[in-house]
Order: C-alpha cells, then sequence, then structure tokens
C-alpha cells in the first residue's frame, strides 16, 4: 500500500454509494435512516480523488431502495450506487434526477395545501439540475437545493 492509497476493507454484500460531494455523507446516512443497531457502515470523508474530494458510504447487508435514491440524488447528484454480491459489483448506476418527486420533498410554503391537513402527497417538478431547483406542483413556490437538503 502506498502512502496515498485508501484501504477500506470490501464489503461481502450490501451497497456502496461513491462520489458523494465531500460533506454529504451524513445526509446520506439520514436519508437512509442510519446508523442503526446491527447494520455494519462505512464512512470516508473528503477523499481526494480526480475531481477534488468526495465521500463514500459502504453499508453492508442492506440494498437501497429507489426511493432513497431518489432522495440520495437530490442531496449527491453525482453519487454512483453499486449493489455488492458475495464481493463483486453486480449493479453500478449513477443517480439519476426525477423530473417528477412525490411524497418525498416537503413544500416549503406554510400555507401550501400539501402543508394542511388534507390528505395530499406533495409533488414537485425539476426546473434545474444545477443548481437543484424543484416547483410545486400546487402552489408553485420553487424550492432550492439548500432548502431540500435542510429536510434530510
Amino acid at each position: 500500500m502506498t502512502k496515498h492509497e485508501l484501504k477500506v476493507k470490501p464489503i461481502e454484500n450490501g451497497t456502496v454509494i461513491d462520489h458523494i460531494q465531500a460533506n454529504k455523507a451524513l445526509q446520506v446516512l439520514k436519508i437512509l435512516g442510519l446508523p442503526k443497531e446491527g447494520i455494519n457502515v462505512a464512512l470516508a470523508m473528503n477523499v481526494p480523488s480526480k475531481l477534488g474530494f468526495k465521500d463514500i458510504v459502504k453499508i453492508e447487508n442492506r440494498e437501497v431502495e429507489h426511493t432513497e435514491i431518489d432522495k440520495i440524488s437530490l442531496i449527491a447528484p453525482n453519487a454512483t450506487i453499486n449493489i455488492i454480491r458475495d464481493y463483486e459489483i453486480v449493479s453500478k448506476k449513477k443517480v439519476q434526477l426525477v423530473e417528477e418527486l412525490n411524497g418525498i420533498v416537503k413544500c416549503t410554503n406554510s400555507k401550501c395545501i400539501s402543508n394542511t391537513d388534507e390528505p395530499i402527497e406533495s409533488k414537485f417538478y425539476l426546473v434545474e439540475s444545477d443548481p437543484i431547483t424543484l416547483r410545486c406542483h400546487y402552489c408553485e413556490r420553487l424550492v432550492q437545493a439548500e432548502e431540500i437538503s435542510k429536510q434530510f
């Protein structure tokens, strides 16, 4: 091992989330409801990479769900999700921002109908991907990336 090599034990089964924007890994863990007793998590933050610095999250014996990936895409739009089985990568995909988000983000407008006692699920449309900007389906309020990240 060279003095610049990062050595993290490989996992047998689970998920590796790579290329998370530096200092965003803790928000990713919060989205996933981790840490949790019985689930091993390895976290590397501010790791040097070709494009600057990144965070990495390794989760043993747990594969992330599609709704979790949609949430992660709002916090870490350049992340890569690697599914590991028997120490091999069986699936590798870059997260993608979806055009419509249902029930994932809350509207920041306190008077929006989605924030009342009405049985309505929040609905947002992707307006801009860099920086991430969403528009509420009901009140048309624009929600920016920093407001979204505070929700997780």
